[in-house]
């Protein structure tokens, strides 16, 4: 059933997201130290039973040069440079398997999936740690070191994602002019953030992001994850504005207001995990061009299937 706003009233709804002084600089300078910690892409050739897609095990450098996996998938005998879609992942979930997730190397592209650094093993498997320590956290990430922007779990992985858009751009195989990035969930939030900090990609395609609207999410949703934050500042009531301070430097919409590439955004109406309210904030305040999906009678899988058409309706007219 409906649990937030009526649709009239989302399609105004913009959020009220702090935006630190600092947020640009923070993240500028993150990105620099992130880039000079350097580190070479590495990719090996995977053996799978495809025969029209290959794929190869891509090793990049992250957050610190740390290293994070993904999987590269190409159309089979490409003959010339491909448009790329670097693609994130859910909450839990990690890379998962080589001959998972065809449809975008099917399309014609080279798709590269990034791996979450410490998840991957909640529906799928992943293959990259993190190293970092945290302090005292709820189960979960969402509260890794939250209360310090800089020490917070999302700055590395955030990073990561822009970092695995430099590192597709980087490869032979693909046309560095054409990128785009999408995602669903989590992976939709982070399609977000990457498509703001990275001028290399071209185009977004979110599918009900989470990230977005932190304290508007937790007071319209006890579903997991956000109720992660809830559980923690439950316990820790005096961090109240320490958290929700480092919320903003990883909140969605200051991305959405930083936008420089068209978007593809879908909602479900009757999301009970990411509040529709959350993802029409990042929309409503998305600085580029932009069109939205509404299910109306769609829980978080969203538009499911038509999404991922949507997705590459939207990257064939921007690369074409």
């Amino acid at each position: 059933m409906y649990q937030d706003m009526p649709l009239e009233q989302l399609h105004e709804y913009r959020g009220a997201v702090p935006e630190p002084e600092d947020f640009d600089q923070f993240w500028t300078d993150t990105l620099a130290q992130a880039r000079a910690a350097g580190g070479a892409v590495e990719v090996v050739r995977a053996q799978t039973p495809l025969r029209g897609i290959d794929v190869y095990d891509v090793t990049f450098p992250g957050f610190g040069g740390e290293p994070v996996k993904a999987w590269l998938r190409v159309p089979h005998a490409l003959d010339a440079p491909a448009p790329a879609v670097v693609e994130f992942v859910g909450y839990g979930g990690g890379r998962g398997f080589a001959a998972e997730n065809l449809l975008f190397a099917a399309a014609g592209y080279a798709h590269l999936q990034m791996d979450t650094r410490g998840q991957g093993s909640a529906w799928s498997v992943g293959d990259t740690g993190d190293p970092w320590p945290s302090g005292p956290q709820a189960p979960g990430v969402l509260t890794k070191g939250v209360l310090d922007p800089h020490t917070y779990y999302y700055r590395r992985l955030i990073t990561d994602a822009v970092r695995a858009v430099d590192a597709a751009a980087g490869l032979a195989c693909v046309d560095a002019t054409r990128v785009a990035t999408t995602g669903h969930s989590q992976g939709g939030g982070l399609a977000l953030a990457a498509g703001a900090l990275s001028p290399l990609v071209k185009a977004v395609a979110a599918r009900v992001p989470f990230l977005c609207d932190f304290q508007r999410a937790i007071e319209v949703t006890d579903a997991h994850p956000y109720v992660e934050l809830t559980t923690y500042l439950g316990c820790h009531r005096d961090q109240v504005d320490a958290v929700f301070r480092t919320l903003s430097y990883v909140d969605g919409v200051n991305f959405a207001r930083r936008a420089h590439a068209p978007l593809h955004l879908a909602v479900g109406l009757m999301d009970e995990v990411v509040p529709p309210s959350t993802v029409f904030a990042a929309y409503n305040n998305y600085a580029a061009e932009k069109d939205l999906a509404v299910w109306r009678h769609n829980g978080h899988e969203g538009g499911g299937h038509l999404d991922e058409l949507a997705a590459l309706e939207l990257f064939g007219r921007v690369f074409a």
